[in-house]
């Protein structure tokens, strides 16, 4: 392809969703005396997690949200863990909660996350809300996967009739996506491919994608050779990779070897900007919904 790729920007459609989203939260607040209320739960002092749950409490305050933070030592016993976990299910000023992950290695996350009571999951982890994204009936959407559909929305990306391949099958990120753009629904009805670490011959299965998403969790992954011209990139990943010549002593790299794929794709997520800010608005739309 010649010229550069449409970046899909993510910051922009977020902010654009968090206007709506303020207004909304303002009405709720009118109605019933206070506003909407997230809580996360941070457990230990993993940099990369709390660099998150901060972003995350303030993008509660841009958009009138009351937000808490609750730290954790990483010592806490499972058990300890789970107590406050039905504390925050029994608050009936909290709308919805989080538990940042991951969790330190003693305790059990899925015991944890199946413990939240549904109505107050924004993240969309619990498996009531899994089976109800399953079937396409009213819970909460996993916050990445539905930034992502968020994303191409804002967009106009066509995706009906298109072929998405997905790399990556996480409970997170891969198989919810592969999910909700299968659905028959706006963005949806594309034919799905969902490849995975066990996948043979994987770039003759991401040279047909039409729209091609990449959660791998490998930095510079995804290199141009591998992207059928003119397909649309979503890059999932972010890592913190060493560089000396940057003042934070890192640099941001996605899946994808960005360089190399710009000249082939024709619209891209970018690292950072793309994908990170519509995981949060998503999380704030649940929350907005949860208080509702």
């Amino acid at each position: 392809m010649t010229g550069s790729p449409r970046l899909l920007d993510g910051k922009r459609c977020g902010d654009a969703l968090k206007t709506e989203i303020a207004t909304q939260a303002a009405a709720v607040k009118a109605v019933r005396g206070r506003a909407p209320h997230l809580a996360a739960v941070l457990v230990g002092n993993d940099g990369a997690s709390k660099t998150y749950v901060e972003a995350k409490v303030k993008a509660c305050g841009s958009v009138g949200f009351r937000s808490s933070l609750i730290r954790l030592p990483e010592t806490i016993t499972e058990d300890e863990l789970l107590a406050r976990v039905r504390s925050l299910n029994a608050d009936p000023e909290l709308d919805g909660f989080i538990v940042q992950l991951p969790l330190p290695a003693h305790i059990d996350a899925d015991r944890i996350l199946q413990a939240i009571d549904p109505k107050k999951d924004v993240d969309g982890f619990h498996p009531q809300n899994v089976g109800n994204m399953v079937l396409g009936l009213p819970g909460f959407l996993p916050a990445t996967p539905s930034g992502i559909c968020e994303l191409l929305k804002f967009y106009h990306i066509e995706t009906a009739g298109k072929h998405c391949v997905v790399v990556g099958r996480s409970n997170i990120v891969g198989t919810p996506i592969s999910i909700l753009l299968s659905r028959n629904a706006y963005p949806g009805n594309c034919t799905v491919t969902l490849a995975h670490s066990r996948t043979k011959d994987l770039p003759s299965i991401t040279r047909q994608a039409d729209i091609l998403v990449v959660a791998i969790g490998k930095p510079g992954f995804i290199t141009g050779d591998v992207v059928k011209e003119g397909a649309v990139v979503v890059d999932v990943g972010i890592h913190r990779i060493p560089d000396a010549s940057k003042k934070s002593g890192f640099r941001l790299e996605g899946d994808v070897d960005h360089p190399s794929v710009r000249g082939r794709c024709s619209a891209i997520t970018p690292v950072p900007g793309g994908v990170g800010p519509m995981t949060i608005t998503s999380l704030l739309m649940n929350t907005l919904k949860a208080a509702r």
